[in-house]
Protein backbone atom coordinates (compact mmCIF):
# COMPACT_ATOMS: atom_id res chain seq x y z
CA UNK A 1 0.00 0.00 0.00
CA UNK A 2 1.43 3.34 -1.00
CA UNK A 3 2.08 5.73 1.89
CA UNK A 4 0.98 9.33 1.77
CA UNK A 5 3.81 11.86 1.58
CA UNK A 6 4.69 13.23 5.04
CA UNK A 7 3.40 16.75 4.35
CA UNK A 8 0.11 15.35 3.06
CA UNK A 9 -0.21 13.17 6.17
CA UNK A 10 0.43 16.16 8.44
CA UNK A 11 -2.13 18.21 6.52
CA UNK A 12 -4.74 15.50 7.00
CA UNK A 13 -3.92 15.26 10.72
CA UNK A 14 -4.25 19.03 11.11
CA UNK A 15 -7.51 18.97 9.19
CA UNK A 16 -8.85 16.27 11.53
CA UNK A 17 -7.79 18.27 14.59
CA UNK A 18 -9.45 21.41 13.28
CA UNK A 19 -12.65 19.49 12.55
CA UNK A 20 -12.62 17.98 16.06
CA UNK A 21 -12.11 21.46 17.52
CA UNK A 22 -14.96 22.85 15.43
CA UNK A 23 -17.31 20.10 16.62
CA UNK A 24 -16.23 20.61 20.25
CA UNK A 25 -16.78 24.38 20.12
CA UNK A 26 -20.14 23.87 18.41
CA UNK A 27 -21.15 21.40 21.14
CA UNK A 28 -20.06 23.79 23.91
CA UNK A 29 -21.99 26.66 22.35
CA UNK A 30 -25.14 24.55 22.26
CA UNK A 31 -24.50 23.48 25.87
CA UNK A 32 -24.21 27.16 26.83
CA UNK A 33 -27.64 27.76 25.25
CA UNK A 34 -29.09 24.99 27.45
CA UNK A 35 -27.35 26.37 30.52
CA UNK A 36 -28.68 29.89 29.89
CA UNK A 37 -32.18 28.44 29.51
CA UNK A 38 -31.91 26.99 33.02
CA UNK A 39 -30.95 30.39 34.51
CA UNK A 40 -33.76 32.79 35.51
CA UNK A 41 -35.44 34.67 32.69
CA UNK A 42 -34.50 38.36 32.61
CA UNK A 43 -38.15 39.40 32.13
CA UNK A 44 -39.05 37.53 35.32
CA UNK A 45 -36.13 39.20 37.15
CA UNK A 46 -37.23 42.65 35.93
CA UNK A 47 -40.72 42.01 37.31
CA UNK A 48 -39.38 40.55 40.58
CA UNK A 49 -36.50 42.87 41.46
CA UNK A 50 -36.77 46.65 41.57
CA UNK A 51 -33.45 47.12 39.78
CA UNK A 52 -30.54 44.78 39.05
CA UNK A 53 -27.61 43.86 36.84
CA UNK A 54 -25.76 40.64 36.05
CA UNK A 55 -22.17 40.61 34.86
CA UNK A 56 -21.44 37.03 33.77
CA UNK A 57 -18.26 36.23 31.83
CA UNK A 58 -17.67 32.46 31.50
CA UNK A 59 -14.06 31.36 31.06
CA UNK A 60 -14.83 28.45 28.73
CA UNK A 61 -18.13 29.21 26.93
CA UNK A 62 -20.07 27.26 29.58
CA UNK A 63 -19.71 28.28 33.21
CA UNK A 64 -19.43 26.85 36.71
CA UNK A 65 -20.87 30.12 38.10
CA UNK A 66 -24.63 30.65 38.14
CA UNK A 67 -27.13 33.19 39.43
CA UNK A 68 -30.59 32.47 40.77
CA UNK A 69 -33.85 34.37 41.33
CA UNK A 70 -37.19 32.91 42.37
CA UNK A 71 -40.27 33.55 44.48
CA UNK A 72 -41.69 31.45 47.30
CA UNK A 73 -44.99 32.81 48.61
CA UNK A 74 -44.27 36.43 49.57
CA UNK A 75 -40.49 35.94 49.61
CA UNK A 76 -37.91 36.69 46.92
CA UNK A 77 -34.91 34.35 46.83
CA UNK A 78 -31.67 35.29 45.08
CA UNK A 79 -28.31 33.56 44.96
CA UNK A 80 -24.93 33.27 43.28
CA UNK A 81 -23.24 29.87 43.12
CA UNK A 82 -19.63 29.06 42.27
CA UNK A 83 -19.23 25.36 41.48
CA UNK A 84 -16.01 23.38 41.70
CA UNK A 85 -14.11 23.83 38.45
CA UNK A 86 -15.26 25.60 35.31
CA UNK A 87 -16.11 24.55 31.77
CA UNK A 88 -18.21 21.40 31.33
CA UNK A 89 -17.79 19.91 34.87
CA UNK A 90 -18.69 23.24 36.48
CA UNK A 91 -21.65 23.72 34.13
CA UNK A 92 -23.06 20.29 35.03
CA UNK A 93 -22.75 21.17 38.73
CA UNK A 94 -24.45 24.54 38.14
CA UNK A 95 -27.46 22.95 36.42
CA UNK A 96 -27.73 20.50 39.31
CA UNK A 97 -27.58 23.39 41.81
CA UNK A 98 -30.37 25.34 40.06
CA UNK A 99 -32.54 22.22 39.82
CA UNK A 100 -32.11 21.45 43.53
CA UNK A 101 -32.93 25.04 44.52
CA UNK A 102 -36.13 24.88 42.47
CA UNK A 103 -37.01 21.58 44.13
CA UNK A 104 -36.37 22.96 47.64
CA UNK A 105 -38.42 26.11 47.07
CA UNK A 106 -41.34 24.17 45.60
CA UNK A 107 -41.62 22.06 48.77
CA UNK A 108 -43.24 23.01 52.05
CA UNK A 109 -41.33 24.51 54.94
CA UNK A 110 -40.20 27.89 56.31
CA UNK A 111 -38.36 30.15 53.87
CA UNK A 112 -35.12 30.60 55.82
CA UNK A 113 -31.81 31.18 54.02
CA UNK A 114 -29.86 28.80 56.31
CA UNK A 115 -32.48 26.07 55.90
CA UNK A 116 -32.29 26.36 52.10
CA UNK A 117 -28.49 25.97 52.14
CA UNK A 118 -28.69 23.06 54.58
CA UNK A 119 -31.19 21.24 52.35
CA UNK A 120 -29.13 22.04 49.26
CA UNK A 121 -26.05 20.56 50.92
CA UNK A 122 -27.95 17.37 51.69
CA UNK A 123 -29.03 16.99 48.07
CA UNK A 124 -25.58 17.74 46.64
CA UNK A 125 -23.92 15.22 48.96
CA UNK A 126 -26.54 12.58 48.14
CA UNK A 127 -26.27 13.17 44.37
CA UNK A 128 -22.45 12.94 44.46
CA UNK A 129 -22.45 9.99 46.93
CA UNK A 130 -20.38 11.98 49.44
CA UNK A 131 -20.07 10.21 52.78
CA UNK A 132 -16.76 11.58 54.03
CA UNK A 133 -14.44 8.89 52.63
CA UNK A 134 -10.96 9.97 51.53
CA UNK A 135 -11.20 8.65 47.97
CA UNK A 136 -14.65 10.04 47.09
CA UNK A 137 -15.67 13.01 44.95
CA UNK A 138 -15.02 16.37 46.70
CA UNK A 139 -16.97 18.62 44.32
CA UNK A 140 -19.05 21.33 46.00
CA UNK A 141 -20.66 24.75 45.54
CA UNK A 142 -19.67 28.04 47.17
CA UNK A 143 -22.77 30.18 47.48
CA UNK A 144 -24.28 33.41 48.77
CA UNK A 145 -28.06 33.19 49.16
CA UNK A 146 -30.63 35.85 50.15
CA UNK A 147 -34.27 35.68 51.18
CA UNK A 148 -36.14 39.00 51.12
CA UNK A 149 -39.57 39.78 52.56
CA UNK A 150 -41.04 42.82 50.72
CA UNK A 151 -43.69 43.32 53.48
CA UNK A 152 -41.12 43.81 56.28
CA UNK A 153 -38.00 44.80 54.23
CA UNK A 154 -36.11 42.06 56.11
CA UNK A 155 -33.22 40.44 54.24
CA UNK A 156 -31.89 37.06 55.33
CA UNK A 157 -28.46 35.96 54.11
CA UNK A 158 -26.54 32.72 54.44
CA UNK A 159 -23.18 32.08 52.83
CA UNK A 160 -21.08 29.06 51.97
CA UNK A 161 -17.59 30.61 51.58
CA UNK A 162 -19.07 33.55 49.61
CA UNK A 163 -19.82 36.86 51.42
CA UNK A 164 -22.48 39.49 50.80
CA UNK A 165 -21.73 43.18 50.25
CA UNK A 166 -24.33 45.71 51.40
CA UNK A 167 -23.91 49.37 50.37
CA UNK A 168 -25.89 52.21 51.95
CA UNK A 169 -24.99 55.86 51.26
CA UNK A 170 -21.62 54.81 49.79
CA UNK A 171 -20.68 52.81 52.90
CA UNK A 172 -19.94 49.13 52.19
CA UNK A 173 -20.63 46.50 54.84
CA UNK A 174 -19.43 42.94 54.33
CA UNK A 175 -21.40 40.09 55.87
CA UNK A 176 -19.04 37.17 56.14
CA UNK A 177 -20.00 33.61 55.16
CA UNK A 178 -19.54 30.34 56.97
CA UNK A 179 -16.22 28.78 56.01
CA UNK A 180 -17.69 25.64 54.51
CA UNK A 181 -19.09 24.75 51.08
CA UNK A 182 -22.40 23.33 49.95
CA UNK A 183 -21.11 19.78 49.78
CA UNK A 184 -18.67 17.60 51.68
CA UNK A 185 -16.66 19.50 54.29
CA UNK A 186 -13.28 18.76 55.85
CA UNK A 187 -14.56 19.70 59.33
CA UNK A 188 -17.65 18.51 61.18
CA UNK A 189 -20.80 19.70 59.44
CA UNK A 190 -22.98 22.25 61.18
CA UNK A 191 -25.92 24.41 60.15
CA UNK A 192 -25.29 27.51 58.08
CA UNK A 193 -25.72 30.83 59.87
CA UNK A 194 -28.91 32.83 59.23
CA UNK A 195 -27.97 36.53 59.13
CA UNK A 196 -30.70 39.18 59.11
CA UNK A 197 -30.73 42.89 58.28
CA UNK A 198 -33.37 45.53 57.61
CA UNK A 199 -33.11 47.22 54.23
CA UNK A 200 -33.88 50.85 53.46
CA UNK A 201 -34.82 52.42 50.10
CA UNK A 202 -31.73 52.74 47.89
CA UNK A 203 -29.77 49.95 49.61
CA UNK A 204 -27.65 47.86 47.25
CA UNK A 205 -26.82 44.16 47.57
CA UNK A 206 -23.98 42.43 45.70
CA UNK A 207 -23.47 38.68 45.38
CA UNK A 208 -20.49 37.39 43.41
CA UNK A 209 -18.02 34.59 42.76
CA UNK A 210 -14.26 34.92 43.29
CA UNK A 211 -13.45 35.24 39.58
CA UNK A 212 -13.31 39.06 39.47
CA UNK A 213 -11.01 39.51 42.47
CA UNK A 214 -8.78 36.58 41.46
CA UNK A 215 -8.16 37.74 37.89
CA UNK A 216 -4.49 38.37 37.12
CA UNK A 217 -3.47 41.50 35.25
CA UNK A 218 -2.33 45.07 35.68
CA UNK A 219 1.24 46.35 35.28
CA UNK A 220 2.63 43.76 37.74
CA UNK A 221 0.44 40.82 36.61
CA UNK A 222 -1.11 40.38 40.07
CA UNK A 223 -4.62 39.51 41.24
CA UNK A 224 -7.20 42.32 41.22
CA UNK A 225 -7.98 41.46 44.90
CA UNK A 226 -10.98 42.20 47.12
CA UNK A 227 -9.84 45.57 48.50
CA UNK A 228 -9.89 47.30 45.09
CA UNK A 229 -13.08 45.37 44.22
CA UNK A 230 -14.86 46.84 47.29
CA UNK A 231 -13.57 50.33 46.47
CA UNK A 232 -14.77 49.99 42.88
CA UNK A 233 -18.28 48.87 43.90
CA UNK A 234 -18.53 51.70 46.45
CA UNK A 235 -17.42 54.30 43.89
CA UNK A 236 -19.96 53.03 41.34
CA UNK A 237 -22.86 52.61 43.78
CA UNK A 238 -24.54 55.94 42.92
CA UNK A 239 -24.72 55.05 39.21
CA UNK A 240 -27.52 53.17 37.48
CA UNK A 241 -27.30 49.39 37.54
CA UNK A 242 -26.56 49.23 33.81
CA UNK A 243 -23.77 51.81 34.12
CA UNK A 244 -22.29 49.81 37.02
CA UNK A 245 -22.27 46.65 34.92
CA UNK A 246 -20.64 48.42 31.99
CA UNK A 247 -17.90 49.95 34.15
CA UNK A 248 -17.20 46.72 36.02
CA UNK A 249 -16.78 44.94 32.69
CA UNK A 250 -14.57 47.71 31.27
CA UNK A 251 -12.31 47.71 34.34
CA UNK A 252 -11.75 43.94 34.41
CA UNK A 253 -11.16 43.73 30.65
CA UNK A 254 -8.59 46.52 30.89
CA UNK A 255 -7.01 44.90 33.96
CA UNK A 256 -6.77 41.49 32.27
CA UNK A 257 -5.18 42.88 29.12
CA UNK A 258 -3.57 40.00 27.23
CA UNK A 259 -3.53 37.67 30.24
CA UNK A 260 -5.79 34.58 30.08
CA UNK A 261 -9.00 34.58 32.09
CA UNK A 262 -8.34 32.36 35.10
CA UNK A 263 -11.91 31.63 36.22
CA UNK A 264 -15.56 32.34 35.51
CA UNK A 265 -16.62 35.87 36.53
CA UNK A 266 -20.04 36.64 37.99
CA UNK A 267 -21.41 39.68 39.85
CA UNK A 268 -25.13 40.01 40.66
CA UNK A 269 -26.15 43.43 42.00
CA UNK A 270 -29.68 44.47 42.90
CA UNK A 271 -32.04 46.69 44.90
CA UNK A 272 -34.99 45.16 46.73
CA UNK A 273 -36.51 48.44 47.99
Amino acid sequence: MMKLPLLEEKALTMENLLEQRRLLVSSLKYASFIQRAVLPDHRFMENTLRDYFVLHIPRDIVSGDFYYCSRKEEYIVTAVGDCTGHGVPGALMSIMGVSFLNEILSSRGPCKSARILNLLRERVMKALHQRGHEEENKDAIDMALCVFNPKTSELQYSGANNPLYHIRDKVLTEIKPDKMPVGINAIEECSFTNHSLSLQPGDLIYLFSDGYADQFGGPLNKKFKYGPFKELLTRLSDRSMEKQREELERVIVQWKGNEPQVDDILIFGFKFV
